[in-house]
């Protein structure tokens, strides 16, 4: 299948999931007096599916490829407390 937007990548939209699950997830009282780590893990989040974006952007298929294996990676590390 060939993407016409970055938007339309599953390890896009997986970024995207996490993102809205880890926001979701500080805005519970429990992290009101944790100092910046909300913010870190919201940065965090968010960065996931920016950078896939940013590589989609520059259009190569070998960078595509490596945020695929990272997507991977993320499956196989979804038994973290943050899942």
């Amino acid at each position: 299948m060939r993407y016409e937007r970055f938007e339309q990548l599953p390890v896009w939209q997986a970024g995207m999931t996490l993102a809205e699950r880890v926001f979701k997830l500080t805005a519970d009282r429990a992290f009101n007096f944790q100092g910046d780590l909300r913010s870190q893990l919201q940065r965090a989040a968010l960065s996931v599916s920016n950078n896939v974006a940013e590589g989609f952007e520059r259009g190569t298929s070998q960078e595509l490829m490596t945020f695929e294996k990272l997507k991977a990676v993320q499956k196989t590390t979804s038994g973290t407390p943050l899942s």
